[in-house]
């Protein structure tokens, strides 16, 4: 989007961790890599840029204030991707935890501290712009949710089997989501459907991975496409006890008409009806009778589907996308 707008867009990995073949996934989108490292960019190149958007917390608290100092007419946009002290909150709220509660009111004066610092802030959903609102009144906020093409339904019912989750383990609610749902739910689910295979897809580390293996758990790791395993499953699930924004396995999963069970943490910011464009549970006995329900039951389990994709195609959109990030980078809408 930012190319069709007429953008030149250089992007810095703050780790470095820039492999071949993002380079040439960049490259073919006309977005330059830099590889030299940030400050000396910054104080050769700054002086020209137009706008600068900075990623997630940790990265804006290290150069907001090299970025002001080297890029003075810039346009500074704090891309939050989710609020990192209301994730943290409800991590503490669950596990009752002194020191996590410590480190979401930290990361909370932070984050609301860089909105000050920053020109406009990027929230993921009118759920976090409205936490924003009370928490910082004067703040420039703008939504600019997750961006999905909506791929469809590309099998039927009748040819499809298992239960997929997505999410690496590096990121805390997803290890908490898939230990919960083994020890908790799908024990459940296998009374009713003992052969339906439960697939962990994303980053997980051979202590996890081992930990989780067997009794119907198919662990994938990393994959290159998600598509075939969205396309061969019958149900997605994220049964999120804690986090903040939008979703994007969500997403993903209703671009490809897959249906989704998920608790209501993971539903936020999704637009979601439960019972319509997907089922919402929130205890194990709950999130077991709901797949089990669109195991059991085609028009179900196609009525969530067809409305799964139009949720994804309105709300979700490149156009809804490049409204706001227009209006983030200043330009007349």
């Amino acid at each position: 989007m930012l190319r069709a707008d007429g953008w030149q867009v250089d992007f810095i990995a703050d780790d470095g961790d820039a492999s071949a073949a993002d380079a040439v996934r960049l490259g073919a989108l006309g977005v330059r890599i830099v590889r030299e490292p940030a400050l000396r960019w910054l104080g050769r190149e700054g002086a020209s840029l137009d706008a600068v958007m900075l990623c997630r917390l940790p990265v804006a608290d290290q150069y907001i204030d090299v970025v002001r100092r080297f890029a003075p007419h810039a346009r500074t946009v704090f891309d939050t991707v989710d609020l990192h002290f209301i994730r943290e909150r409800r991590a503490a709220e669950l596990t009752g935890s002194p020191r996590l509660l410590r480190q979401a009111n930290h990361s909370r004066e932070r984050e609301l501290a860089m909105l000050d610092r920053c020109d406009i802030t990027l929230v993921v959903s009118e759920e976090e712009r409205d936490v924003l609102a009370r928490e910082a009144p004067g703040a420039d906020v703008e939504v600019l949710s997750n961006i999905h093409d909506v791929h469809g339904r590309l099998r039927p019912f009748a040819s499809r089997d298992g239960i997929l989750f997505v999410g690496g383990f590096g990121h805390p609610p997803n290890e908490d989501a898939v230990r919960w749902f083994i020890a908790e739910v799908l024990p459940r689910v296998q009374l009713t459907l003992p052969d339906m295979p439960f697939h962990v897809v994303g980053d997980i580390d051979s202590t996890a991975r081992r930990a989780i293996e067997g009794d119907g758990v198919v662990v994938h790791g990393r994959v290159a496409d998600l598509g075939p395993l969205h396309t061969q499953t019958l149900i997605s699930v994220a049964p999120l006890r804690f986090g903040a924004g939008v979703k994007g396995k969500v997403n993903q999963a209703m671009s490809y008409g897959l249906p989704v069970v998920l608790t209501t943490i993971a539903a936020e910011g999704m637009h979601l009806r439960n019972g319509v464009d997907a089922l919402v549970a929130d205890t194990p006995e709950a999130f077991a009778n709901a797949i089990v329900r669109l195991a059991r039951d085609e028009a179900t389990w196609t009525s969530v589907s067809d409305a799964s994709i139009e949720n994804v195609r309105r709300h979700f959109s490149v156009d809804n996308a490049r409204r706001a990030l227009r209006l983030a980078l200043g330009v007349q809408v």
